[in-house]
């Protein structure tokens, strides 16, 4: 029965372990940290895109629809160890310029992250790898 229960505990514990390495499924590749925690935040990709006229629409949801399918808490930790976050995706070396060095997880924190690379990349989706994916790198 001893062997029984060490046997569960073992298999409980890995099933948590995988759990927190996908921050509860906003980070589906696994991250080491979870820095937009471990619960979705799903928004609508709609609203959110709407709150910055001088984009494109329809790129800007096709690039929210790719990047994080509409999860404000969305994660990506990169090959290179950067991470990824929010609902465009903002990179860690954009986070000091954009949200004073902390995860821009917040949607309106994330938003404005987003306008600022939008026209760091002289006001098109270029910065963004999912950019080909929808046909908008050089487009507003």
């Amino acid at each position: 029965m001893a062997k029984i229960l060490v046997s569960l505990a073992v298999i409980c514990a890995a099933a948590l372990l995988a759990e927190g390495s996908t921050c509860g499924g906003n980070c589906p590749g696994g991250c080491d940290t979870c820095p937009c925690g471990t619960s979705k935040n799903q928004q609508d990709i709609n609203t959110w895109c709407a709150k910055y006229s001088k984009w494109n629409q329809a790129n800007c949801r096709c690039i929210m629809q790719h990047e994080s399918g509409g999860n404000a808490n969305a994660v990506n930790e990169n090959s290179g160890g950067s991470y990824d976050v929010g609902l465009w995706q903002i990179n860690t070396v954009n986070w000091d310029a954009c949200s004073g060095g902390k995860a821009p997880c917040d949607p309106s924190t994330n938003l404005n992250c987003a306008i600022d690379v939008y026209r760091w990349g002289g006001n098109t989706w270029k910065l963004w790898s999912t950019c080909h994916t929808c046909g908008c790198c050089s487009s507003s």
